[in-house]
């Protein structure tokens, strides 16, 4: 969420940021409502104030008549009216702010300068790691994992719908191992604090962290009570801390989930559907870390080294990938995109997001911090990470490690999985 001093003071900062991501034309119309909400949000508050102003003087003159035994009910009265009036004001004041409040839910993140301006075009691939392997010969994670009988995607899709994945056998036992490998790793040698979270969360908690109301179609909202299901661990990690002030000294502060997450995906209607690319239901362990604004970035850096490790250490070729503004997330101002290689597929799959999103959801959650005892709290700057997701984690696992019809496990796995290969 924006800072009300960006729409009295520096209004053009908004344009550019939403001119940056290339959707100048999309939110144009909602700043120009907000800039003279604002305005008139400062104008109520001045009349506010003069009324209160008047009622006080008016109130010392009825005491000091009532004191002298004057008449004061001419001023009485006019108490009176002054009082009406300034609920009157209020009341507007009330709902200026309510739709100032809506309208700024609605409105991106700015982006951080060093984020290339424009579409997914302006992507930068910042780094790589591994060569990938040539695809001649390998078969897509769809075949191989129905051979090996590892994936039923059938039985998923009769159970649930499309969109939904039973994993059977050393499929499954493989969803326990890479949960248990990836959280372990982070919290014995990346420092974080693991959490076990509710897989349901409120409305404020998917407001908190940008979710609502921006992605309300592409949630699972529960028929009979007001919560939805987890998209991602972010949420209820995040959330943890919203309406509290945290010392200095704790930041910053790291902490890893596992969750399922569900999502509808209304809006990527026959985009890569084959297999495990997209799923309405999938598995991931996710890193979440609060920190001050002058680490933030840094930590970021952390962040996206730790999933980077994973990748590493399960032999997978990847690339990091600077977004550009027009394709970073609503909610964020920098994110990497770490893009494991699908030899069966031909194409680079996300597997992990990175992202720092400055102080825009600790201003919507009321995550707050104390830089010095006695100081005036300020908002915290959150980041997150995938550590890693599961779904295209596997289909890569498959297909990279697919030799003469197995799958070799790598090393680093091993221990967890309790077997050198699948098949």
């Amino acid at each position: 969420m924006h800072d009300l001093r960006t729409l009295r003071d520096n209004i053009e900062t908004l344009r550019e940021g939403m001119r940056r991501r290339g959707k100048l034309a999309q939110y144009a119309p909602a700043i120009d409502r907000a800039e003279a909400l604002e305005s008139g949000r400062r104008r109520l508050i001045a009349q506010v104030e003069e009324k209160k102003a008047a009622r006080n003087a008016n109130a010392q003159e009825v005491g000091r008549r009532k004191r002298a035994r004057e008449e004061a009910g001419e001023l009485v009265a006019r108490g009176r009216v002054i009082g009406d009036e300034i609920a009157a004001i209020e009341g507007e004041l009330g709902g200026v702010e309510a739709e100032l409040g809506e309208i700024l839910l609605g409105i991106p993140n700015l982006t951080l300068p060093e984020v290339p301006a424009g579409d997914e075009s302006h992507n930068t691939v910042v780094r790589s790691w591994g060569i990938p392997r040539a695809g001649a010969g390998v078969p897509p994670h769809w075949e191989t994992g129905a051979k090996l009988g590892l994936l039923d995607l059938e039985r998923g899709a009769k159970v649930s719908g499309s969109g939904f994945i039973v994993y059977r056998g050393m499929g499954a036992r493989l969803q326990r191992a890479l949960m248990n490998f990836f959280v372990d790793l982070h919290t014995r040698e990346h420092g974080c604090e693991e959490v076990w979270v509710p897989f349901a969360v409120s409305r404020a908690s998917m407001v908190g962290t940008s979710q609502l109301p921006k992605f309300e179609e592409d949630m699972y909202a529960l028929r009979d009570d007001p919560l939805y299901l987890v998209p991602t661990a972010e949420v209820p990690v995040t959330n943890l801390f919203r309406d509290e002030i945290l010392e200095a000294a704790d930041l910053p502060r790291a902490l890893c989930a596992y969750t399922p997450c569900f999502r509808r995906e209304a809006g990527s209607a026959g985009k890569d559907t084959r297999g495990l690319l997209r799923v309405h239901q999938f598995d991931k362990v996710e890193m979440v870390r609060l920190a001050t604004p002058e680490t933030a970035l840094d930590q970021l850096e952390l962040l996206t080294g730790h999933a980077e490790r994973l990748l590493q250490l399960l032999g997978l070729p990847y690339r990091v990938v600077l977004l550009a503004a027009g394709d970073t997330g609503f909610g964020s101002a920098k994110t990497y995109d770490l893009e494991a290689w699908s030899p069966g597929t031909g194409t680079w799959l996300e597997v992990s997001s990175c992202s720092t999103f400055g102080d825009f959801q600790a201003r919507r959650a009321n995550i707050r911090y104390r830089p010095a005892p006695g100081e005036k709290p300020r908002f915290a700057h959150t980041l997150n990470g995938s550590g890693l997701a599961f779904p295209r984690t596997v289909a890569c696992l498959l297909e990279h490690h697919w030799h003469d019809g197995r799958v070799t496990i790598p090393d680093a796995l091993r221990p967890w999985l309790g077997a050198d290969a699948l098949g």
